[in-house]
């Protein structure tokens, strides 16, 4: 049975020489992974379709074996060029991908978590890259996994319990609006690693530098 998604793509990796596994964000199945077979070949209809971030309708064939679908057809939607104008864009929406892909079952709808990664997508190339980008995405992300950090259970001080508060209800084109020093972003950052290796057990690789 052919079915029809559409979705954005969180991570593309090599199955065989010619073949790609392509791993898709979708409002409502969730977390798809599928085989675009012949995907690494010059002449696949695949060619030019399937990258990070790369949004499409696609059709899939559901496998009765495995949780790997055969991805028939892609028609894109938008790639978001301009994230690899800048090496600090790819980086966090790699990182905040790897960070959906951990916490998130496959096969469940995820209509909110969907919106929240598309958003992040369309405001990356629009800022410079900067660390709290990825403290929203995080706080954000927690509050969709029911994970929403106790703020006033802390004991971090009161201006910087206001600025997580800021960085988790403030929409995307809001964030460079927000003012913090350097000790309140240390805090900050401090406070989120601690909680994600608490709750999560760890965090995807890169986190670090995507902070300095």
């Amino acid at each position: 049975m052919i079915e029809s998604a559409s979705g954005i793509i969180l991570r593309t990796r090599p199955l065989t020489e010619t073949s790609l596994i392509v791993n898709w964000l979708t409002p409502g199945f969730g977390r798809i992974a599928t085989v675009a077979k012949g995907a690494r070949r010059p002449k696949s209809p695949f060619a030019g379709k399937l990258d990070l971030c790369y949004e499409a309708d696609f059709t899939f064939q559901r496998s009765r074996r495995s949780d790997l679908h055969a991805l028939r057809e892609v028609s894109l939607r938008e790639t978001h060029s301009a994230l690899r104008e800048e090496l600090g864009w790819v980086q966090q929406a790699g990182y905040c991908a790897a960070l959906i892909e951990q916490t998130t079952e496959t096969e469940t709808p995820l209509p909110e978590v969907h919106a929240l990664f598309a958003g992040l997508v369309k405001h990356l190339p629009q800022h410079p890259p900067k660390p709290r980008t990825v403290f929203a995405f995080e706080l954000k992300l927690l509050r969709q996994l029911g994970l929403e950090p106790d703020v006033p259970e802390t004991k971090l001080p009161l201006e910087t319990q206001r600025l997580v508060a800021a960085l988790t209800e403030s929409p995307w084109d809001k964030l460079d609006e927000l003012r913090a020093t350097a000790a309140q972003a240390r805090a900050v950052q401090q406070f989120l690693h601690g909680f994600l290796i608490y709750h999560l057990g760890k965090v995807p690789k890169g986190r670090g530098v995507l902070l300095h």
